[in-house]
């Protein structure tokens, strides 16, 4: 991409030197030796020379519209299928354009490997104002990643892409950001090392599979600290239990170790599905709420597993009401989120899996009773006597869907019907409902996440978004129409930033810059390739599900947060389950 006024034959790209291979061509191979299946990414003049290798891999490309879109689409594509997403982006503005995508990717702790060009070896920060020239891009970058690092001579790159998946595996997951030269990605790269392959070519069926991986672990729990841990417990009278998004691939330990302390546990929104709905000990991801605050703030004694405890989490009103006095016992695979916001009294540096297996072995024969269940029976039935007809027809609709469409993901934007599941509603396992509104907070991620998350777990797909949040990445609705994805993308239209609007309303402010003008989304989808729907009845969307979540192209549902249908269905929503 260039917004350059030269023809294409001047446009300054590095010729490939007369190599059998290319530093770009090798890195596509490291990069399929390490799993990679997907690639998003938009063409340009600096990053040509990455897609030379693509056809003698597996590896699929996505072209999203935008830069975002890929980092979003990156994001969505983990967060769904638990492989990492890769973006190849170009120097410069396509580098400040999937920054914000990175700081999303960052804030909520997801893999994602942005591999990008900059200018060649001698111009780079040189000030003289080459194409696509930053003052220093990898100093910018490093910002939003856990380490941004450039590769200056082939040799290095074999190393330094070991060192990015051993951060994805090995550590508290983010972005790694990795760049090239583009004089570096054309460079011969011959005599470097090439992925392991199996050492016998006749053997057929195993001449195209690669070595298994090196393998990097996160942390295992040290026994003394699981033994600290489970004394301590013996003599809590209520304890609590947090499960948190670091918790996202552990086994039925999970609810094991909840039925073993026999404790009230609560989800981060991440970790949305690790409890079936309606489990006995579940409070659901209701720690923002009065009642559920008053369990955490009067037990003895709060476990916390791979939550950060961060205000998007436990603190969606910012209200500064969340508090834990209690004996507070965390673990977590980073040493310094351990004692950030809350300082520990028992820290455990380890990987949430091996460290809820060893707590679960200890305590299997010596199961405790702390007789949580009525307690958290009454706790659910104050949590639905306090929720508005808002938030219950918001919920009875997203329950709705899920029963509706088997294995179905929700991927939501910073939008009502997000808020409003982030509290109230249960998935039925784990990567089935995340969403933009936490950590970073951005819009317009709902869409193109959406399409990722669709792309790696070739699964069926909502996509909440609002009018105001969809217009930030509109176009990436023709990428889906390209991939014919069948989509639902279910748009909850308030006329404009409807959340911002209440906050206005509600602080007495003047309403600026909130009632924007809204699309027609009808002829819009149509001119993006999509289908669209205006729902208006609760058998009506039944029926266009039915319809839609199989076909070859995706849809817009547009609702209206008025329609008397949702005010219906919320009068019969009686619980979280």
């Amino acid at each position: 991409m260039t917004h350059s006024l030269q023809t294409p034959s001047s446009l300054p790209v590095a010729s490939p030197t007369t190599s059998s291979l290319t530093c770009g061509e090798l890195l596509v191979q490291w990069l399929e030796y390490y799993g990679v299946e997907t690639v998003f990414g938009i063409p340009g003049v600096h990053t040509v020379e990455l897609y030379r290798g693509l056809p003698n891999t597996d590896i699929r490309h996505v072209t999203p519209r935008h830069e975002q879109g890929a980092g979003f689409m990156a994001d969505g594509y983990y967060r769904a299928s638990g492989k990492v997403g890769v973006c190849f982006i170009i120097t410069g503005p396509g580098m400040t354009n999937i920054m914000t995508a990175m700081a999303q990717a960052l804030a909520d702790s997801i893999p994602m490997l942005v591999i990008s060009s900059v200018n060649k070896v001698q111009h780079t920060g040189s000030g003289e104002g080459h194409l696509h020239e930053l003052h220093d891009q990898q100093g910018m970058v490093s910002k939003v990643a856990l380490m941004s690092k450039t590769i200056w001579q082939p040799e290095s790159l074999p190393k330094v892409i070991a060192e990015a998946f051993a951060l994805f595996n090995g550590a508290r997951p983010g972005p790694v950001h990795i760049q090239l030269p583009i004089d570096v990605i054309t460079a011969d790269a011959s005599h470097v090392a090439k992925p392991p392959k199996l050492s016998n070519p006749e053997n057929n069926q195993a001449a195209h599979h690669r070595l298994t991986q090196p393998q990097v672990t996160k942390p295992l729990p040290h026994p003394a600290q699981l033994d600290l841990i489970v004394e301590t417990l013996k003599v809590a009278k209520n304890p609590v239990l947090l499960y948190g998004g670091g918790c996202v691939d552990v086994d039925n330990d999970a609810q094991k170790l909840a039925e073993l302390i026999d404790a009230p546990t609560f989800l981060t929104i991440n970790a949305k599905g690790l409890l079936p709905p309606a489990h006995p000990l579940s409070l659901g991801s209701n720690q923002s709420l009065d009642a559920g605050r008053a369990v955490i703030s009067e037990a003895d004694l709060v476990l916390a597993i791979g939550t950060e405890l961060g205000e998007t989490d436990y603190d969606v009103f910012f209200n500064c009401g969340f508090q834990i006095n209690g004996t507070l016992i965390r673990i977590d695979c980073d040493a310094q989120q351990l004692q950030r916001p809350f300082r520990a009294d028992i820290a455990l540096l380890s990987d949430a899996q091996m460290a809820i297996s060893g707590l679960c072995t200890r305590l299997e024969s010596q199961p405790l009773n702390h007789q949580a269940a009525p307690l958290v029976a009454k706790v659910k039935q104050a949590l639905i006597e306090e929720m508005t007809p808002d938030f219950a027809g918001q919920n009875a609709l997203l329950q709705l869907i899920r029963d509706e469409v088997e294995g179905v993901i929700f991927v939501g934007d910073s939008t009502q019907p997000v808020y409003s599941g982030n509290l109230g509603f249960e998935a039925l396992a784990t990567r089935r409902w995340f969403n933009s509104s936490t950590g970073f907070g951005t819009l317009g991620y709902g869409l193109p996440a959406a399409i990722g998350a669709m792309i790696g777990s070739k699964a069926p797909v909502i996509s909440l978004i609002g009018d105001g949040g969809i217009q930030f990445t509109i176009a990436e609705l023709i990428c889906a129409a390209e991939l014919e994805l069948p989509l639902i993308v279910l748009l909850w239209n308030n006329q404009g930033y409807g959340e911002i609007r209440r906050y206005m309303e509600e602080g007495g402010l003047p309403l600026i810059g909130v009632n924007i003008k809204t699309p027609n989304f009808e002829p819009l989808a149509a001119g993006f390739g999509a289908g669209y729907r205006r729902i208006i009845a609760k058998q009506q969307l039944l029926e266009a599900l039915k319809a839609d979540i199989k076909g070859t192209q995706p849809f817009i549902y547009e609702v209206d947060e008025a329609d008397e249908f949702l005010i219906d269905m919320g009068k019969a929503f009686r619980s979280f389950s």
